[in-house]
This record gives C-alpha cells, sequence and structure tokens, in this order.
C-alpha cells in the first residue's frame, strides 16, 4: 500500500522489503511507537504509524503525529480510513497527548478534504529538507 499511489511509487520499493523489516524492528522496540495494521479476511486494507513526541513547547504538552496513514484501494470510502483516525485521536487522547498533527503532501487534495472533514485544521506551512 506504501508504494500504491502516483507518489509512493516514486519513494517505495516494495520488491527489497529488508529496510522495512529493520524498521518494524525499530519501531516495535519504541514505546513511543504504535504501528496499526487493519485487517479484513485476512487481508492487510489499511495502516497508519502513531508517534508519541514529549515536548516542552505548549507548556511542556506531549504530542502525536500521525505518519503513513494508507487504506487500500478496494477499501477506500468504506469508513476504514475515518475509523483509523479516531483511533489515533483516542490513543492520543488516552496517552495525555494535547494535540496530535500530522503532514499530508501538498498534492494529495483529497487527503486535505478528508483530514478536514475530520476536523484537522491546514494551520502551518510544513519544510522538509530531504538527507
Amino acid at each position: 500500500m506504501l508504494a500504491d499511489d502516483p507518489l509512493g511509487a516514486t519513494r517505495e520499493s516494495p520488491d527489497d522489503l529488508t529496510p522495512y523489516l529493520a524498521a518494524h524492528t525499530r519501531l516495535a522496540a519504541d514505546p513511543n511507537q504504535h504501528l496499526v495494521v487493519a485487517e479484513r479476511a485476512g487481508k492487510v486494507v489499511g495502516t497508519l504509524q502513531l508517534t508519541l513526541i514529549p515536548g516542552l513547547s505548549r507548556r511542556a504538552a506531549t504530542r502525536s503525529l500521525i505518519e503513513g496513514v494508507r487504506v487500500h484501494a478496494d477499501e477506500r470510502g468504506s469508513g476504514l480510513g475515518t475509523l483509523l483516525i479516531e483511533w489515533a485521536v483516542e490513543t492520543s487522547r488516552a496517552e495525555g497527548c494535547q494535540l496530535v498533527q500530522l503532514t499530508s503532501d501538498a498534492t494529495r487534495e483529497d487527503a486535505h478534504r478528508f483530514y478536514e472533514r475530520l476536523g484537522f485544521a491546514a494551520s502551518h506551512v510544513g519544510f522538509k529538507l530531504q538527507l
């Protein structure tokens, strides 16, 4: 699913799972990481990563970061994406987070409408530096 769209196809490589397996090992060992996988009839149909970030700003608030949200093409429009994000928000709240944040590529207009419908605000301009 990571490579199943025009953006992912340019930056993911499902032909070699070695880096993904190593990343999974690191994620599983970190208590501030939650990797969620949704299954239907034994088939993986969705995923997201939730990271808890302790911080000093906002009166030492803990925030969470939602990353890698993917819903299988056959499941889009089924409500699964909403369930995944609602899980992430509720888990963040239960973990004491005061803020949930995410980024979405500027070209993903459908995703932007989806997040706004769920109450997220496009409040910041994001910057990235490729290393």
